[in-house]
């Protein structure tokens, strides 16, 4: 199936290997579009992540804001209409009325959304170049690396009675300790100087450096061989719900899949040559 583009979400790949995708809502702080239908903002983005995915040219996949913000969550303003936004995902709202509906809503047709972004296999970054609030921030920490600037927020739900879903329920503990998830969960707000000194960032720089410094890290992740990067990813975020004993398993049996691999032969090649590897992920 065609990928279809819209304009309130961005599909920008380079020759380089980098794929940007862009909330471009930049009136709106890039807040989503729709919640849990087809056409929503976070169904996008794992539509556009996995054709990234099966995208043999691109290498490492971007996510992050057009303007001030990187994504401020729902809108609370404005909501589209059916016809504009499409219908719901299948089995999100299930058949009873109710709070009942409100859990199956979030959790078959948002919830599950975002975890679209965690399987993918390659890498992924946000760029935070503002406030990622809401579902905003659960997209930004179900990427792989978060890269913020001064202007970088992180902000919960709790000022609209809500607690934070998958991303940061699931995620937030794992990276900065149960107290200081905790203290996020009890206030609703993160500067960039905390997250980065809590390690939720993993560079925080300024804001004229936020698309350089990014770029820089794009191309060394590039210069690897992508198949060590994608079996690397598939492990530790596996490791993270395993045992010691679990994880040797994996590493081993990877091990001798990779060193026959045709990109560990040109590693070899090209070291031995003293040349720049060209892999192809096979």
């Amino acid at each position: 199936m065609a990928l279809q583009l819209v304009d309130y979400l961005l599909y920008e790949k380079e020759e380089s290997g980098i794929l940007w995708i862009k909330f471009n809502r930049p009136e709106k702080m890039n807040a989503i579009y729709g919640t849990a239908e087809a056409m929503g903002t976070v169904a996008k983005v794992g539509e556009y992540m996995r054709a990234a995915d099966d995208d043999p040219d691109v290498r490492v996949i971007v996510l992050t804001g057009v303007g001030r913000g990187f994504c401020s969550g729902a809108d609370l303003k404005t909501r589209p209409s059916a016809d504009e936004i499409g219908p719901t995902i299948e089995g999100a709202r299930g058949s009873h009325e109710g709070p009942d509906a409100a859990r199956q809503h979030f959790y078959h047709g948002f919830t599950k959304l975002h975890r679209d972004i965690a399987i993918i296999r390659k890498p992924t970054i946000a760029m935070i170049n503002g406030a990622a609030v809401g579902s905003g921030m659960d997209m930004a920490l179900h990427c792989d690396i978060r890269i913020g600037c001064e202007r970088t927020r992180f902000m919960g739900y709790q000022q609209a009675g809500q607690i934070m879903e998958n991303g940061g329920s699931y995620y937030l503990p794992k990276m900065v300790g149960l107290g200081r998830a905790l203290e996020f969960a009890y206030t609703g707000s993160l500067s960039a100087d905390r997250a980065y000194e809590w390690g939720l960032l993993n560079h925080l720089v300024a804001s004229e450096d936020l698309e350089k410094t990014t770029r820089d890290l794009c191309e060394r992740i590039i210069d690897q061989p992508p198949l060590v990067q994608w079996i690397s990813k598939r492990i530790m975020r596996a490791a993270l719900d395993s045992t010691l004993e679990t994880t040797m398993v994996l590493t081993s049996n990877a091990g001798g899949i990779l060193q026959s691999s045709s990109d560990a032969k040109e590693a070899r090649r090209a070291f031995v040559e003293k040349r720049k590897p060209k892999f192809r992920g096979a």
